[in-house]
């Protein structure tokens, strides 16, 4: 049995002296498991980096073996962010939620052209925090948690759409919200159609939301935490959101 198929290594973990247990995932062939011997050798630790685009042969005895890699690198978007903690905190993030939310073994073409897309433009740093909230999103409506953020579930308006319920994941007017507005959850503009910019308080609340149903279904429902790469995520972005203390004239 093998494959061979560009694919994004969302993790690798030590086996033994010199060999990694990897996962890669693919459009065809989802999150897939195997051993990458020597992964841990100075020639080719670089390559086996979380976020790496490569070519991946997949190859095994029988289907449902673990089976062994062998790859080539093809984009290098751990090497490019290592210099920037933000970009960094990006791409950790977006691989430890793929590779724990993900059923093994199972196609998410969407998801995966999302990732893609994403690693790929991570040197652009903060603005793409838009992107990475809107493929949580995907990832969500992938396994089958999607959101509607289409109408109020209250009063079933397309217009000032403010909140997302914590229950159903449904979409709140502003006007509907009523005595339950503490209870919701804030919906950021750019997550609705008419609005493109985003501030980095509407980055939080975006992390906080996806976070919240990720947390809870992706993740709760299979007795996993979220990943610290994730939550770490989300810390660095709520310190960039907090007002800066304004600078007394007699300072």
């Amino acid at each position: 049995m093998e494959w061979d198929a560009p694919g994004i290594i969302l993790d690798t973990r030590p086996f033994g002296e010199t060999d990694v247990l990897a996962t890669i995932m693919t459009e065809d062939h989802g999150a897939h498991r195997g051993l990458a011997r020597g992964g841990q050798s100075r020639s080719r630790a670089a390559l086996w980096q979380p976020g790496n685009l490569v070519q991946a042969r997949w190859t095994a005895r029988l289907s449902d073996n673990l089976g062994s890699f062998t790859a080539e690198l093809i984009h290098p978007a751990a090497a490019l962010v290592l210099d920037d903690p933000l970009a960094l905190a990006m791409l950790r993030s977006a691989c430890a939620t793929a590779e724990g939310a993900l059923q093994e073994r199972e196609a998410y073409p969407r998801s995966f052209d999302g990732l893609l897309r994403l690693l790929a433009r991570l040197p652009q740093g903060a603005p793409l925090l838009t992107d990475l909230v809107l493929w949580e999103l995907t990832l969500l409506a992938d396994l089958g948690y999607g959101l509607d953020l289409t109408r109020c579930a209250v009063s079933g308006a397309t217009d000032r759409l403010a909140f997302v319920s914590p229950r159903s994941g449904r979409a709140v007017a502003a006007e509907a919200a009523g005595p339950w507005r503490d209870r919701l959850l804030p919906l950021p503009p750019f997550l609705l159609a008419s609005q493109n910019l985003a501030t980095p308080a509407d980055w939080r609340d975006g992390l906080r939301l996806t976070g919240h149903f990720l947390a809870r279904d992706a993740f709760g429902l299979h007795h996993k935490p979220l990943p610290q790469a994730r939550l770490a995520l989300y810390d660095r972005v709520a310190v960039r959101a907090e007002p800066t203390p304004e600078t007394s004239p007699d300072a």
